[in-house]
């Protein structure tokens, strides 16, 4: 088998570098905030330069977009993959929920930037090109569950996919955003590993009671 030529292998270190810089910006920034986060810190932690940040990414701000588009297409590629046509309404509904809830879960930086965005007013996300059509996957999934559960009788009319949507973030980003205030103060951990079935059945029931009812 012949060796990849120079330009290839040129191309494969210039992805691998320019995904090691958004892995560790997207940690920087989600412990330090937009505000807080550092180029040099970055560049620090990297196999690279913060020259060569900027040569990859243009600045701080692009980075910083960059790492919110990176966080997003995880989470849109995942709905997107999603094979759920052949199962009843109810139970691809129960998948998505799952899923989401598995990711969020499992990403706890996606929930900080998501915050950390909000409290800028979504004023870099609403600049990005890329993330203004990633919401398409999500609502493509549920939009086709709700159609076939209305067409079967099983689902409420007026249900829209953005409203199920919502209900389904709401639940798994308030479980992570504000699980050290929750704790504080009425002394229970919603990340505790003896409640997590619980509440991932909970999430399911939530929203398959809202569409049924």
């Amino acid at each position: 088998m012949a060796a990849p030529s120079s330009e290839v292998e040129r191309q494969r270190d210039k992805e691998r570098t320019r995904a090691e810089i958004l892995a560790v910006a997207t940690r920087e920034f989600a412990d330090k905030g937009y505000a807080g986060a550092r180029v040099d810190e970055i560049a620090a932690r990297t196999s690279t330069t913060k020259r060569m940040i900027y040569y990859y990414f243009g600045g701080k701000e692009q980075l910083y977009v960059a790492a919110l588009e990176r966080a997003y297409a995880t989470i849109r590629a995942l709905e997107q993959d999603l094979d759920v046509d052949h199962l009843e309404p109810e139970d691809a509904i129960r998948q998505l929920a799952e899923l989401t809830f598995d990711h969020h879960e499992a990403n706890p930086d996606f929930i900080r930037l998501v915050s950390i965005e909000n409290i800028h007013h979504g004023e870099h996300i609403a600049r990005s090109e890329a993330l203004s059509g990633m919401a398409n996957p999500a609502l493509d999934v549920l939009t086709r569950i709700l159609d076939r559960g209305r067409e079967a009788g099983r689902f409420r009319d007026d249900a829209d996919a953005l409203d199920v949507h919502m209900v389904i973030s709401s639940f798994c980003v308030f479980r992570l955003a504000n699980r050290h205030t929750f704790s504080a103060i009425f002394g229970r951990d919603m990340l505790d590993p003896a409640r997590r079935d619980h509440y991932r059945l909970m999430l399911g029931d939530l929203v398959i009671e809202y569409l049924t009812a």
